[in-house]
């Protein structure tokens, strides 16, 4: 059996949230979390009704969101509804800001 070196320091594991927060410094990478939140908070910022016709894919790195859409009607009530939809998806102060939507038809 190795004995201890003396000066060797007791490493101890790190808690994962402290790890994953470090993680997150990275710059930029803390900037597309938050802009990505945005797909998982989806129905919860458009409403019911929107979400039920619509499926929030992705957010490019620039801030365009990429939304999948049941149908032509949908997508020009969408397309129609822009400014609204930005305002809600950016209504939090601390997130970073969604600046386009893209919408597309669902296949």
């Amino acid at each position: 059996m190795r004995k201890r070196d003396p000066a060797e320091t007791t490493r101890r594991p790190s808690p994962l949230g402290d790890v994953v927060a470090g993680f997150l410094k990275q710059p930029g990478l803390d900037d597309r979390v938050q802009q990505a939140q945005a797909v998982p908070e989806w129905e919860k910022l458009v409403g019911f009704q929107i979400a039920a016709a619509t499926k929030p894919l992705f957010v490019t790195s620039d801030g365009t969101l990429f939304v999948a859409v049941k149908n032509n009607g949908w997508m020009t009530e969408l397309s129609l509804m822009e400014p609204q939809l930005l305002r809600a998806l950016n209504a939090r102060a601390e997130r970073v800001r969604i600046k386009k939507i893209r919408l597309q038809l669902m296949r």
